[in-house]
């Protein structure tokens, strides 16, 4: 197990770009079992997570090159023609998918394509219950069967009868999902691409990342309306054949450099963030005051002496949420937090989706943070204003976005601080301490 060693206290300074989306990543890359054409995706980030779902492409017979682009980037070719279908049903199999929270991805593809799939619980962050029933229950309206095998622990899903390739037997229809899963739209879109009729999703996830993965199912031949809202409309067809994509800047990252900038730097660019799908994002640093400038598509993020904590129009204390697209995303409340510890002004953070995510504090208040968590949904912290500095500790990551909130901390700390269990931030930030050392931080990794 690794770990960083942060000497706190130096400035940022310089340019830096995003990595690319480590969400939309995991999607495309599945998306690429739909066809047995050659599918080729760039600027794919060199992570733990997106690696581990590439091997885990491999090992069921996915032929796969990774190399550098014509532009310097990282690119990887898929191409799905020889499936190895007794792999796929394979303990080893699944034992992998468990370790993997991006593997549940792979259900809605292979169920379109092959006809059935078999699963257990993934893995992923401890953040909490991360429920799949809005996946199961958008599956069965399609007309897919279930059957729990007791003695493996995994689910079994079908969508033909017989053996097969007898047929895939998925039924366009209509319907409501009980919650805008990302990955359950994303998963129910590809199952859908592949059923006869017409399948309406409604209350369907519309972050960039899904509208990213809808063009490109689009190209290569699916018939997706309504991208960007709400409302997804798939026409089935009867293949889809091989395409190129790019993927996105990574809209976490980005929010995580803008924190970084805010806490511990003297003038830093983001570089080429495709500013049209950040959302909400930058004004909600501009919320807690921090400075954030546009210039073209990079953002700049000037030295921030103070910054002060907006209250809303009737007076009352700010207030921030994560909510669906295009509401605040839950993966940046953890950097918010600690940008929130060094502003003027107090703010209540509420963390809606997963119920341990907001545990990670209690390191920021060893640090010295001033933060009252309220219940496992709700923090309140009350900014030092700059005034009092975090005190350097030693500390574990529990997830990957904590994990990249605690490094954050640990740079603009006195002293030096020790975090361990990195491989949680490696699992979503390429190479982090080389790129943030390019700016002047002070990070060694230790193994």
């Amino acid at each position: 197990m690794a770990t960083f060693k942060i000497e706190g206290g130096h400035l940022l300074s310089g340019s830096i770009t995003p990595q690319g989306a480590k969400n939309e990543a995991l999607q495309v890359i599945c998306a690429s079992l739909l066809t047995s054409d050659e599918v080729v995706i760039r600027n794919i980030p060199d992570i733990r997570d997106v690696n581990n779902l590439i091997q885990l492409l491999r090992d069921i017979g996915v032929k796969t090159a990774i190399r550098k682009g014509a532009t310097g980037e990282r690119e990887c070719s898929f191409r799905a023609d020889q499936l190895n279908l007794k792999y796929l049903e394979s303990d080893e199999f699944v034992h992998k998918c468990a370790e993997l929270r991006g593997s549940v991805m792979m259900i809605g593809p292979l169920l379109a394509r092959m006809g059935k799939a078999i699963i257990t619980k993934p893995g992923g962050d401890k953040i909490g219950r991360r429920r799949l029933d809005t996946h199961f229950m958008g599956f069965k309206a399609l007309g897919a069967k279930f059957r729990h095998i007791e003695e493996r622990n995994v689910y079994e899903i079908k969508a033909y009868t017989g053996h097969y390739p007898s047929g895939n037997t998925l039924k366009g229809t209509y319907m409501l999902l009980d919650e805008a899963s990302v990955t359950g739209t994303a998963n129910i879109v590809m199952a859908a691409v592949f059923a006869e009729g017409t399948t309406t999703i409604y209350n369907a996830a519309c972050e960039p990342y899904i509208q990213q993965l809808c063009h490109m199912l689009n190209r290569m031949g699916a018939l997706i309306s309504g991208i960007g809202s709400n409302l997804l409309t798939i026409t089935g067809v009867k293949s889809l054949h091989g395409t190129e994509h790019r993927l996105l800047p990574d809209m976490i990252e980005v929010g995580s450099f803008i924190g970084m900038a805010a806490m511990c730097g003297d003038g830093v660019r983001i570089k080429n963030v495709s500013l049209q799908d950040l959302g909400i994002i930058p004004e909600t640093f501009r919320r807690l005051g921090v400075k954030v400038e546009t210039d073209g598509d990079d953002l700049y993020i000037p030295r921030q002496k103070h910054y002060v904590v907006e209250s809303f129009i009737d007076g009352t204390i700010m207030t921030m949420a994560d909510a669906p697209w295009p509401g605040l995303t839950p993966d940046l409340l953890s950097v918010l937090i600690v940008v929130a510890t060094q502003a003027r002004g107090s703010v209540l953070f509420h963390q809606k989706m997963f119920e341990s995510r907001l545990f990670f504090v209690d390191k920021l208040i060893d640090m010295g943070a001033q933060i009252i968590l309220c219940d496992p949904h709700r923090a309140v912290v009350v900014g030092h204003d700059r005034k009092l500095k975090l005190k350097a500790q030693r500390m574990s990551s529990p997830d990957i976005r904590a994990g990249i909130a605690l490094l954050i901390a640990a740079m603009s700390a006195n002293g030096t601080s020790l975090i361990s269990n990195i491989e949680q931030i490696d699992r979503g930030y390429e190479n982090i301490e080389a790129r943030l050392n390019a700016l002047g931080a002070k990070i060694e990794r230790i193994s």
